[in-house]
């Protein structure tokens, strides 16, 4: 990531609720830090919830340990769509990361890009962790 592309934590955190109950190890919680060029919070904020929407808990058997962290790096176009989606950090737990990665990708596409943004796409970097 060049110096340009750094990133700037996004205000934006929420624990995105288990869909299977009864878990008592840790919750996921699902943060999303944006390329520093994109100021729009509005922007950011639609995003993140369009993956947290997205969020499919995998089976608690697939939940790894408090603590763990799956990154997913994605670029959005312009135009919105999801130039690219990669895990570059693994939790541990192949289907909590095929979760992670599966959020994102099914939150696309996402919306334009705001109009005062003068970059033909932005960074963002979606953390799932598991929190107690």
């Amino acid at each position: 990531m060049t110096a340009r592309a750094t990133l700037l934590a996004a205000v934006l955190a929420a624990v995105v609720p288990l869909q299977a109950a009864g878990k008592a190890a840790g919750k996921p919680s699902l943060n999303a830090y944006f390329q520093s060029t994109l100021v729009d919070t509005a922007y950011q904020k639609k995003t993140f919830d369009r993956v947290a929407k997205a969020w499919k808990t995998p089976p608690a058997k697939a939940m790894p340990k408090v603590g763990a962290k799956t990154v997913v790096q994605a670029v959005i176009a312009k135009d919105g769509k999801l130039a690219s989606a990669t895990v570059s950090m693994t939790s541990g737990s192949k289907d909590w990361d095929a979760a992670a990665l599966a959020a994102v990708r099914g939150a696309a596409p996402y919306d334009p890009l705001p109009g005062a943004y003068r970059y033909p796409s932005v960074e963002v970097h979606f953390h799932v962790s598991v929190v107690p």
